[in-house]
């Protein structure tokens, strides 16, 4: 998730930062979506049409982090100056929060026991998490934070991503040398090879465990080195200088998007219809690199291209959510949970739940980061990025 949609010293890019908004938005939605698609203890009487919206709002809300990922190379690629320079400016920028984030969600267990809370309080906030994480013995919590460098715990999920983003930084400047002096031609050549791995989480559940070369002692295939985020990252950079009409967007753009919506919704409904499957089986229409969710996001990039926003006020909020942005990433994940539960016991309609659950959400998380850099002032980009 970028800080800035900068194009040059001073000017923002609207669109930029309405996409920005875009992805935000459906990432906190998709969030919310957890408590409906994860359970824990006796299942409600509605159980049936809960888990429906979850699995409706959740397909549609796949392209929440492709878009972020596109964003990225939309305005990094090609990557301007030395290496070292870029490294220096990005990836302390994200490291620093997303430690001091890390073992924050990683005390909280811990923190609800000081306070001799039930353990299902964690439950209600982290319902993705699962009965094993509501231990709340400081040496788990330590245990956990521990083990930060190699990964993220059931109670910070979300972080899987900014592992993915300091991947990415590192890999951008390497990528960026070939993009800046490739052809159109050669770029649309490496999409193709890279849209033809996003078929392959099917065929290796479907078809074989091993295709191209991969074995017991090999997981590098044939097409390895063309496959995973950096097709978006092409991908952003590609589409941000192809200019479509509108009309044309949405002639081919809409039935994109119902195709892609359809399998990711049919295959999720399955899989859970299945009585038992692993959690590779659940994730398998959901995945982020899959031909579906590829023809779901690329539509939304243009469309989003088009919003032409001429208030002064709605770019300065626009501006200021970019700014906050990554901290929004990083503190939301303590409000979706109980955003769902206030929707509940206020009696909202099922099918409404998860985005005016992500509404309350996403504004307490901005309202917090806005503080924080009211405060704490330049300094808080140590702590929200």
């Amino acid at each position: 998730m970028e800080n800035k949609a900068i194009l040059n010293a001073n000017k923002h890019i609207v669109w930029l930062d309405v996409m920005r908004f875009v992805a935000m938005f459906t990432v906190v939605c998709c969030h919310c979506a957890d408590p409906f698609n994860f359970f824990t203890g006796e299942l409600p009487a509605n159980i049936g049409e809960i888990k429906f919206w979850g699995a409706a709002y959740g397909a549609f809300l796949r392209p929440c982090v492709p878009l972020f990922v596109m964003i990225t190379g939309a305005l990094l690629l090609p990557v301007k100056g030395e290496a070292s320079v870029f490294y220096k400016k990005r990836i302390p920028r994200v490291l620093w929060p997303f430690l001091i984030w890390s073992i924050l969600y990683n005390l909280f267990p811990w923190i609800t026991g000081l306070l001799r809370l039930s353990p299902e309080v964690i439950l209600d906030f982290f319902p993705y998490s699962g009965e094993e994480a509501t231990h709340q013995a400081l040496s788990v919590s330590l245990k956990n934070i521990a083990e930060i460098p190699f990964n993220f715990s059931l109670l910070d999920v979300h972080m899987w991503y900014i592992y993915l983003l300091i991947g990415l930084y590192l890999y951008l400047p390497i990528f960026s040398a070939w993009v800046e002096k490739a052809s159109d031609k050669a770029k649309l050549w490496f999409l193709a090879a890279w849209g033809v791995t996003t078929l392959l989480p099917y065929y290796n559940e479907y078809v074989s465990q091993y295709l191209w070369g991969t074995c017991s002692w090999n997981s590098f295939g044939m097409l390895y080195y063309f496959a995973g985020f950096n097709g978006y990252l092409l991908l952003g950079h590609y589409l941000r200088k192809l200019e479509w009409p509108v009309g044309k967007i949405l002639a081919i753009g809409v039935p994109m998007f119902l195709i892609g919506y359809a399998v990711t919704f049919t295959g999720f409904r399955h899989v859970t219809s299945l009585p038992e499957y692993s959690d590779e089986l659940l994730e398998l229409f959901f995945t982020y690199n899959s031909l579906n969710v590829v023809m779901m996001t690329a539509p939304i990039f243009m469309l989003v291209k088009k919003v032409n926003i001429q208030s002064v006020t709605i770019q300065k909020a626009l501006a200021n959510l970019t700014l906050c942005g990554f901290g929004i990433y990083m503190v939301h994940f303590f409000f979706t949970g109980p955003s769902v539960i206030l929707m509940r016991t206020i009696g909202i309609p099922v099918c409404l739940q998860i985005p005016l659950a992500a509404v309350v959400a996403f504004n307490v998380s901005w309202a917090i980061v806005y503080m924080i850099y009211k405060v704490v002032g330049r300094k808080a980009k140590y702590i929200v990025g």
